[in-house]
């Protein structure tokens, strides 16, 4: 079921609520839209698990508003989705740049309503490379592939884009339903928030995450270096990593079964269950 929840004068963001059982907060990468989880959507709620997706401001369904799109307004957009729904003991799934503001939520809202905590392919440390920070890409960089394309042929940075997206190729008409997620975003938005990717930092958010965290992390990822996740697992206490060997940046299609087994894997330590997904009964 869809809905609209009011995040602040003239703001409403789009709402996806999936089922029902102990709630799964997905947050969606740049500059998709929350249907990218769409196969966990289509699998989670037989298990016993509520799935709720928001879009960010300025993509899919949501609002887009002229300003207002650093991780700590995001960030405050997500506690009140999670206010208004009144959600308890939820899992956060952060996706990429959703790694990022669920990074910024459990530090600036300490984890309220969140008892653990997924970062796939997530923008943290740092997006972008910091005179004390050599990793990924130069904001020179970004500038060049992201952000000045979109001012002039946003189309054709989307398909550029596209290409780092997954490692596996052959899923073409895969590639065309992301890249059609994409041009639903706004224009203004897809830049604003790449800005945010190029010039937040969430080094001293990490040591403030105190739930249990799991980190998955495609080796092949060309758009957030796999360095990324090491430094993330070593800056969250007790978290955990795995590694998907034959993925990029997006593991969710290109190790399907691998990451749906172990997305629930890691949610059924909320409940004490020991259901791993039956693959062959769930063969996407």
């Amino acid at each position: 079921m869809g809905r609209y929840i009011q995040v602040e004068d003239h703001v409403k963001i789009y709402v996806e609520d999936i089922g029902e059982g102990i709630p799964v907060i997905f947050l969606h990468g740049w500059p998709a839209n929350s249907q990218m989880f769409e196969y966990q959507y289509s699998i989670l709620p037989k298990e016993g698990y509520r799935c709720i997706g928001m879009d960010f401001r300025g993509f899919g369904k949501s609002d887009a508003p002229w300003e207002s799109y650093s991780f700590d307004r995001m960030a405050d957009d997500l506690k009140a989705v999670i206010d208004e729904l009144q959600i308890e003991n939820a899992a956060l799934i952060g996706f990429s740049m959703g790694g990022a503001v669920a990074t910024r939520y459990m530090a600036r809202h300490q984890g309220k309503g969140i008892s653990h905590l997924a970062l796939m392919g997530s923008a943290t440390p740092v997006f972008t490379q910091r005179p004390d920070f050599e990793y990924n890409m130069t904001k020179e960089d970004l500038n060049a592939q992201l952000i000045i394309p979109t001012y002039e042929d946003r189309p054709k940075m989307l398909s550029q884009f596209g290409l780092k997206f997954t490692h596996h190729k052959s899923r073409a008409a895969l590639m065309v339903w992301l890249e059609l997620l994409c041009f639903q975003a706004s224009n203004h938005g897809t830049i604003k928030a790449a800005e945010s990717l190029r010039d937040e930092d969430l080094r001293a958010d990490l040591p403030h995450i105190n739930v249990p965290t799991v980190i998955f992390q495609g080796q092949k990822d060309k758009i957030c270096d796999p360095k990324l996740a090491e430094l993330t697992q070593q800056s969250i206490p007790n978290s955990r990593l795995v590694a998907f060997e034959d993925s990029g940046h997006a593991m969710m299609f290109d190790e399907q079964e691998k990451f749906n087994s172990e997305l629930l894997l890691f949610l059924n330590q909320m409940s004490g269950g020991n259901n791993t997904l039956g693959v062959a009964s769930h063969n996407l």
